[in-house]
């Protein structure tokens, strides 16, 4: 992701939560060494998903992630997910985290997919509306 695919990345995640992190977050993000922002670009040079990965240590956390609503379902989310795990494996990490509303089937089966399993639950995470978080983990061969 380039600070150039900020509008994009914008529209795609106020059309995907609640509460939506801020350009400033993701600027913020675009500047730390320790986090990759990995865009999905589609012919021709058309942003339509993206994902944000930070590090410390040996453990990673996928912190966002989302596809545009009109390009759902095509295996955009699968991708960004491998390329997230490709890029934790390439960093040394061990263990790779997220948070996911327990309500988000979609996602939780996405995740399953790619090996990760529910760890522990954290109440009241989300607001509007107010809802468990499932934390997720996957262990990475090194």
């Amino acid at each position: 992701m380039r600070s150039a695919d900020l509008g994009a990345v914008l529209d795609i995640e106020d059309d995907s939560f609640a509460t939506p992190w801020s350009a400033r977050t993701f600027l913020n993000l675009l500047r730390r060494p320790n986090a990759a922002l990995l865009a999905a670009v589609d012919v021709p040079d058309r942003l339509v998903g993206y994902a944000v990965v930070w590090f410390t240590g040996a453990e990673g956390e996928l912190g966002d992630i989302a596809v545009s609503t009109a390009d759902r379902r095509r295996g955009i989310g699968s991708d960004l997910v491998s390329a997230v795990l490709g890029e934790s494996v390439e960093r040394g990490v061990s263990e790779l985290y997220l948070e996911v509303r327990e309500s988000n089937s979609a996602a939780l089966a996405l995740y399953e997919r790619h090996g990760f399993e529910v760890v522990n639950r954290r109440p009241n995470y989300y607001s509007r509306p107010s809802e468990d978080a499932l934390v997720m983990r996957r262990l990475l061969v090194r």
